[in-house]
């Protein structure tokens, strides 16, 4: 046991001594937890825009008072249509026909999509109740014309029982026939005023019911014969979160493996003192870092092909775009990588302290990448992933898998890429200075 504790104190002495390994032990954790705070505590709230095309006043209406649920009007479907591909909108509602509708969503957000399900859903409910109380009012007050229709049919009738009851006693008081014959003709006029009073009222109360009925039919047979299609521009039904994110992971496991294996492959030659005995030969430091980019580059390409293909092939991603513009952008996100690994195996003086940079270099790369939508996150944290490489390539890959894009239209995010790869091999020849002997 004694030996265990000198063992043990020794071991404490070294790390003791190892200021970097002691930082990067107790600040990466807090870093992580930090960056984790910022991402996680965001306003997480989905918001999609919406377009329509022909939509009732009543159910567009009803549609933008959806909470997170912003409605754009468009005049014709190739208009709506053009905003769906330019991302301007997540969807676009049209009416087809009487009671018809058609849905065509991005689906690039599976969220968005289950949100616009949703919001359409609840539009077409409230409209069809809207449209039920007004049907309910314009109910209410035919009765209550009904009502005084039947309030007057009643009135004619007591006057026309009261008139003949007087016609009646005139004529026994008189005793004589022709007066007799005139007060029956005049209480049968008086009969037949109050009937034909009775038979307008009567009909009058018969068209207002039929009104009801038929307006009442034609509510229920509405809401009952509405058909809503759905359409997809990207994948189908079935298209979940994985498809979103599936983009930004191809580039982050190219990203890892590939700062990860040359980070430490080229910490092995310094510590084996091949990369010394280089340096002491005439070659240029330029020339032993563009050795290294090529050889670690071959690698690259071949880990690019298989990760690329396995995700299509295996993983039934689907990819609207080049297959090989794919191939591109991640093998150009994997020079990145290498140039960073090369990078930070100069400050290293060991495989565990190489392994210690993973928390500062990669993992925020995971959080600021798009794997949490950007767009929910305060501006300055937003900013933070400007700076990192997995940045622009998640977004070109997801504009080329999911979108449809051409390497052409991406020249913002390559040339990004191009720069950050151009920033970090100059940085490498720098840094080959200091192991230089001669």
């Amino acid at each position: 046991m004694r030996h265990a504790w000198f063992i043990a104190r020794r071991v404490i002495a070294e790390l003791l001594r190892d200021k970097r390994t002691l930082a990067l032990m107790f600040v990466a954790p807090v870093l992580i937890m930090f960056l984790m705070k910022l991402v996680f505590t965001a306003n997480s709230t989905t918001g999609v825009t919406v377009a329509t095309v022909g939509l009732p006043t009543n159910v567009r209406t009803a549609l933008n008072d959806v909470k997170h649920v912003t409605v754009v009007k468009r005049g014709t479907e190739q208009a709506a249509k053009r905003a769906l591909a330019d991302q301007k909108v997540d969807a676009y509602i049209e009416k087809t026909a009487a009671n018809r509708y058609r849905v065509t969503y991005a689906n690039t957000d599976a969220t968005k999509t289950a949100l616009v399900k949703a919001g359409f859903g609840a539009a077409l409910t409230a409209a069809g109740v809207k449209t039920l109380q007004q049907t309910v009012t314009k109910m209410g007050k035919t009765i209550t014309v009904m009502s005084a229709t039947i309030k007057k049919l009643s009135a004619a009738q007591a006057v026309a029982a009261a008139k003949a009851a007087g016609a009646a006693g005139g004529s026994a008081a008189a005793g004589t026939g022709a007066t007799s014959g005139a007060a029956g003709t005049a209480g049968s006029s008086a009969t037949t005023e109050a009937a034909s009073d009775s038979t307008a009222a009567g009909d009058s109360a018969g068209a207002a019911t039929s009104d009801t009925t038929a307006t009442t039919k034609a509510s229920t047979g509405k809401a009952a014969k509405v058909k809503v299609t759905n359409r997809y521009r990207y994948g189908n039904k079935d298209t979940g979160f994985f498809d979103k994110i599936v983009p930004i992971l191809m580039g982050f496991f190219v990203f890892f493996f590939v700062f990860l294996i040359s980070g430490m492959a080229l910490l092995k030659e310094r510590t084996t003192g091949t990369l010394d005995r280089l340096l002491a030969t005439p070659v240029r430091r330029g020339e032993i870092v563009a050795g290294y980019m090529l050889s670690y580059g071959v690698l690259a390409i071949i880990q690019t092909v298989i990760i690329v293909l396995t995700t299509v092939g295996f993983m039934n991603v689907e990819i609207t775009g080049s297959l090989f513009a794919v191939m591109v952008i991640n093998f150009l996100l994997a020079l990145v990588a290498l140039a960073f690994g090369i990078l930070m195996s100069t400050f290293a003086q060991s495989e565990f302290q190489m392994m210690q940079f993973i928390p500062i270099i990669v993992i925020p790369q995971v959080f600021f990448s798009g794997i949490v939508p950007l767009d929910s996150l305060a501006d300055w944290v937003k900013n933070i992933s400007y700076v990192l490489p997995l940045t622009y390539a998640g977004n070109a890959m997801t504009q080329v898998i999911m979108h449809g894009k051409g390497l052409l239209s991406l020249g913002l995010d390559i040339a990004v890429l191009l720069l950050f790869l151009a920033v970090l091999s100059a940085l490498n020849v720098r840094g080959m200075r200091r192991y230089r002997k001669v």
